[in-house]
C-alpha cells in the first residue's frame, strides 16, 4: 500500500477520519519475543502510544481511543497488573506538566472505582486540565473497561433520573463513558488476533474494522498510514445504498 510522505500531504482535511480507536494488542508477545518480561513490553506499548497519539494529532484528527486495560485483564498476574498500573499513573503525571504545551486532552473512560486514590485523583487532575482545552485532539484511555459493563452502567445512569421504558439509542448515548465523543470511524487492532474483545460494543455499530499481524510496540507511523488508506478506500453506506 502506497505510504509516501508526498500522498499522506496530499489528503484533504475531510478524508482523515475524526475518531480512530486501537485495541493495542502484542505488548506480552513483544516482550517474550526479545526474551524479556512482559512488563518491557507494556513499556514499550506506552511509548508507541506517546508517538500514535501525537502522530494522529499532527494528521487532523479529533479522537484517538485506545484500550489499555479491560475489566477481564484483573484476571492476569499481579506483577503484571502493578507493572500496567505503574505505567498509568507514569503517563498521567507526564499528562498533568505537558496537556497545556501540547494540546492534547485525556479522558480516561471504564470504572475507575477500583483504582486506587492516587490514580483516581491524577484523573480528576487530568479531567479538570482538559476542561480548560475544548477543542483540542483528545486521547481516550479505555482502563478498567469492557464495552457490556459500559452498556450495564449506562442503563444504570439511566434509571436513576427517568424509567428505562422511555430508554432510546441517543439517551443510552448520552450516559455512556463516550458521551459527547463521536463513534469511531475506524477500529485497529494490532497482534495479528480477529476480534473486538469486548471493546467499544455499542460505539462500532458501523465503525470500519482493520486488523494487522503488526504487535502493538512496533506499530509506526507507516502502520497508521497503510490503516488510513485501507480506511479511505472503504465504502461506507450505514446500511443504505448510494445513489
Amino acid at each position: 500500500m502506497a505510504d509516501t510522505a508526498a500522498e499522506k500531504q496530499a489528503v484533504a482535511p475531510e478524508m482523515v477520519p475524526r475518531h480512530v480507536a486501537v485495541i493495542m494488542d502484542g505488548n506480552g508477545r513483544w516482550a517474550e519475543q526479545r526474551g524479556l518480561p512482559r512488563s518491557a513490553g507494556h513499556a514499550a506499548g506506552a511509548e508507541t502510544f506517546r508517538r500514535i497519539a501525537t502522530y494522529c494529532r499532527d494528521l487532523g484528527m479529533d479522537h484517538l481511543t485506545v484500550y489499555a486495560f479491560s475489566t477481564e485483564n484483573w484476571k492476569r498476574s499481579s506483577e503484571e497488573v502493578g507493572a500496567i498500573m505503574g505505567l498509568l499513573k507514569k503517563y498521567l503525571l507526564e499528562s498533568v506538566e505537558k496537556m497545556e504545551r501540547d494540546r492534547i486532552r485525556l479522558k480516561i473512560l471504564g470504572d475507575v472505582s477500583p483504582l486506587s486514590p492516587e490514580l483516581r485523583e491524577l484523573i480528576e487532575t487530568t479531567d479538570s486540565i482538559a476542561r480548560r482545552l475544548p477543542g483540542c485532539f483528545q486521547a481516550n484511555v479505555c482502563l478498567n473497561y469492557g464495552g457490556r459493563d459500559e452498556i450495564v452502567r449506562a442503563v444504570k445512569r439511566y434509571a436513576q433520573n427517568a424509567p428505562v421504558s422511555q430508554l432510546t439509542e441517543e439517551a443510552l448515548s448520552a450516559h455512556l463513558d463516550t458521551a459527547g465523543i463521536p463513534d469511531p470511524d475506524l477500529i485497529i487492532r494490532t497482534g495479528g488476533e480477529y476480534r473486538i474483545s469486548n471493546f467499544l460494543l455499542w460505539e462500532c455499530a458501523y465503525s470500519e474494522l482493520l486488523f494487522t499481524d503488526v504487535l502493538w510496540p512496533d506499530f509506526s507511523e507507516k502502520d497508521m498510514d497503510r490503516a488510513l488508506a485501507a480506511f479511505r478506500r472503504r465504502d461506507r453506506r450505514y446500511g443504505g445504498v448510494k445513489a
